[in-house]
């Protein structure tokens, strides 16, 4: 049966039109600096470290640790609400930048400060893909 209240999309427009396109790909993509060399988060146009316009996209692992979290038990959203609880976190990509998504499929028990993650997509339009994070198995 199909979800009757659809996720809320993101303004997919500017400086995340990249981010969010990619997503639809199974790609999860982070702005770099082609002046100073270094990534960010969030995207915008112009380099929070150097403040040059000379930005391009790398292709992200997708993997990291979640840096700190909470648990949601309500919400007024249409969408969120059917989904409580639900787990908000920032995550540490292992290539050093950090983002907040969701980390789903999983009893909201088991997210812990440090726990490893991986990235999946859930396309919510077109050209629109949301990366969202599942608990991953710790690297050997």
């Amino acid at each position: 049966m199909e979800d009757p209240v659809a996720r809320p999309r993101p303004d997919a427009r500017g400086a995340g039109a990249v981010y969010w396109t990619a997503g639809t790909h199974g790609m999860l993509k982070i702005p770099k600096c082609s002046s100073c060399g270094r990534l960010h988060w969030y995207p915008r146009v112009r380099c929070p470290h150097c403040g040059s316009s000379e930005l391009g996209w790398v292709h992200a692992s997708g993997r990291g640790v979640v840096h700190t979290y909470t648990v949601v038990r309500q919400s007024s959203d249409q969408y969120f609400k059917t989904r409580v609880p639900y787990v908000l976190a920032m995550i540490d990509l292992d290539e050093g930048v950090r983002i907040m998504s969701n980390v789903i499929d999983c009893d909201v028990s088991d997210v812990s400060i440090g726990a490893p993650v991986a990235a999946v997509f859930e396309t919510v339009a077109e050209g629109i893909g949301v990366p969202l994070f599942r608990l991953a198995a710790l690297k050997q």
